[in-house]
């Protein structure tokens, strides 16, 4: 008896995890092309800021494997529309994409960016405490 209703479990979360594939929204990866990149202040504070910041803040996002598989796809692309629209290092003619600029130093500091779940992902996104005042520092130069 408990044999069956675990089968019939197991076939039910199948079935739900193989419908969830039919949803299209996840599956849009674009990335629009760079319009601008801010002027930076060093090649070192762009590519510390590549590392950790560009997959949601850019229009140079690099799609994971996983991020074509619904649920997480959903949360994938979510995160990235989020990210690119409150901080847009692709598109800094726009005025949009300044909109977190005061702020970037400030949460990479803090440690709320980059987020916990994106560097359990993303290990190279890890900054150490060094690299996060470096960060800070060269975007408050970068960004003002």
């Amino acid at each position: 008896m408990i044999r069956k209703i675990l089968i019939i479990v197991v076939i039910v979360i199948v079935t739900v995890f193989l419908l969830t594939q039919l949803v299209p929204y996840g599956r849009g990866h674009t990335n629009p092309p760079v319009v601008r990149e801010p002027n930076w202040d060093s090649p070192r504070t762009r590519e510390l800021a590549q590392r950790a910041c560009f997959d949601c803040h850019s229009n140079e996002t690099v799609w994971p494997w996983y991020s074509n598989i619904a649920p997480i796809s959903w949360l994938v692309v979510h995160d990235t529309e989020e990210g690119r629209g409150r901080l847009n290092f692709s598109e800094w003619n726009t005025g949009m994409a300044r909109g977190g600029s005061r702020e970037a130093g400030e949460v990479v500091l803090e440690g709320e960016m980059p987020p916990g779940l994106f560097t359990m992902m993303h290990p190279s996104a890890k900054l150490s405490d060094a690299e996060r005042q470096e960060l800070a520092q060269g975007l408050s130069n970068s960004l003002r």
